[in-house]
């Protein structure tokens, strides 16, 4: 059964410069709330340049602006070249104001970036205090090292603003798993309203095709959006040319991201190949990580949630740069049985690769190697979601179906 909110209307930010985390993750809050709220409108500003390649939910819609992207060197530039970022900036900042005082907000959600990307998001926050609108910061498990994520914070007077702006803050982590401002001097004005929610769970697609499924087992290569996952499909290629007793199915999901001279060689790279299965993109991963015997990824936080959601054994090979958040997250995922994990330089070693994956084969699911760890993070959002609503004066009525 889903309950009724009149008209009550929630806007969420992701600022997705490099890869999908942040939208999927947003998408996933939103498609949860309307399932459980009827009346209930999301609108979701996304600089995913793919956005609109989504599925999304009756009364979940987004609205695009520039896309902006993140270098390896952490530095940014906008998506169109010929524009300027700074005039790339003044737009976005334009349209999440604008967005913001014609949709009316009850909540206005943001993911991950306090104040948005170089402070885009900071005015309309602003704004939106003075019309009594409850804002949230919602930060995943692991932001980054401590002391790259104080020294970017200082610089911008971040933790004294978020004190100042924000009514609550959600970690979508369970308290036991990994504190995002560990090592960091949070004031209590920060402390006292963060709120740790629990990971979020998936499922598979309602309209998923039962054609799509297979009785053939297979380890799924993910990551995630691509944009710097070329060294681990070179490196899970590598495994299966070196090592001929490497008999399972791999299928490879590039992303779309991934430069395309990049995708180009490694399809061609698995065209002969009988065991490697290549896709350039699927806006359906939860149906394909569901399908699958055993995950090799990266470890961005969505994998962390389909792992678990779905109870699938993982090898992560974590990312070190432009943030050490993946490898802060493999590191804790290892040491309580979650995850095997392989550092980059020994998935450089071919016959080394193909032993882990060998034994990721054999490995045991999370619920067995880890159990404990609960997927809480949507109910809690919707309680405390609905807790406000009724502050607000919305009626609440249950419908059934």
């Amino acid at each position: 059964m889903s309950r009724h909110l009149g008209n009550a209307r929630i806007l969420m930010y992701s600022h997705d410069t490099f890869g999908l985390g942040h939208l999927r993750r947003c998408r996933t809050i939103a498609d949860s709330l309307v399932e459980n709220y009827r009346g209930l409108q999301v609108l979701i500003i996304s600089g995913a340049t793919i956005a609109g390649a989504f599925n999304y939910r009756a009364r979940v819609d987004f609205v695009k602006i520039p896309s902006v992207i993140k270098l390896r060197n952490g530095e940014y530039t906008s998506m169109d070249r010929h524009i300027d970022l700074q005039e790339t900036m003044k737009m976005r900042q334009s349209i999440i104001r604008h967005t913001a005082e014609s949709f009316e907000p009850d909540i206005f959600i943001i993911d991950k970036e306090p104040l948005g990307l170089r402070g885009e998001v900071e005015d309309t926050l602003v704004y939106l205090k003075t019309k009594g609108t409850t804002l949230v910061l919602g930060l995943r498990d692991v932001m980054d090292a401590p002391h790259l994520l104080q020294a970017e914070w200082q610089r911008h007077d971040t933790l004294r603003k978020i004190g100042q702006l924000y009514d609550d803050i959600w970690v979508y982590g369970p308290p036991e798993f990994y504190d995002p401002l560990e090592g960091m001097d949070a004031p209590p004005a920060v402390r006292s309203k963060m709120q740790f929610v629990g990971f979020l769970q998936r499922k598979v697609s309602i309209d998923a095709q039962p054609e799509a499924e297979t009785d053939e087992d297979y380890l799924l290569v993910t990551t995630g959006g691509g944009g710097d996952g070329a060294d681990l499909v070179r490196d899970v290629i590598a495994a299966y040319e070196a090592d001929p007793t490497l008999t399972y199915k791999a299928v490879i999901v590039l992303g779309p991201y991934m430069p395309a001279e990049q995708r180009a060689n490694f399809t061609e790279a698995c065209k002969n190949h009988p065991l490697l299965e290549v896709i350039e993109f699927d806006n359906r991963m939860e149906d394909r990580i569901a399908g699958a015997k055993a995950v090799i990824a990266m470890g961005g936080y969505n994998t962390y949630c389909e792992i678990l959601s779905f109870d699938k054994p993982a090898l992560i090979v974590p990312r070190t740069q432009p943030r050490e958040e993946q490898l802060i997250r493999a590191t804790r995922a290892a040491e309580l049985g979650l995850i095997d994990m392989l550092s980059a330089e020994d998935s450089c070693d071919a016959p080394k690769f193909a032993d882990a994956i060998k034994q990721l084969w054999e490995r045991d699911p999370p619920s067995v190697s880890a159990p404990g760890l609960q997927m809480e993070g949507l109910p809690h959002i919707s309680q405390i979601v609905e807790g406000w609503f009724k502050n607000k004066g919305f009626h609440l009525a249950v419908v059934q179906g």
